[in-house]
């Protein structure tokens, strides 16, 4: 921030960045649904999260992997399970640029 309170281009620019991972993130139809599950059901496990899909445990592993990264969804383990959260903070990001551009 500047002294007057201002973001700097390097803020403005790592905003951008951030929002393009969230972006890119939601742009395949299997983790919008994944975000949809965890927003409408809370934590689920990878095994659960799953379910619903015809694909490999690679694959949707993949998919978590690409929603974490960007910053959507947040893992940890319970002894043998994989637990997956959504980070609504992420989705509140794009809501708020949605409304200023949208």
């Amino acid at each position: 921030m500047t002294k007057q309170g201002h973001a700097t281009v390097k803020e403005i620019d790592a905003k951008k960045l951030r929002l393009c991972g969230i972006l890119n993130a939601l742009s395949d139809p299997i983790r919008i649904s994944i975000v949809e599950q965890l927003s409408s059901k809370g934590e689920q496990s990878v095994g659960a999260l799953s379910e619903p899909y015809a694909i490999t445990a690679p694959a949707i592993s993949r998919h978590l992997r690409v929603l974490e990264s960007a910053g959507v969804i947040e893992r940890r383990i319970d002894r043998q399970w994989r637990i997956c959260s959504l980070d609504k903070t992420a989705l509140s990001q794009v809501a708020e640029w949605l409304k200023l551009n949208g």
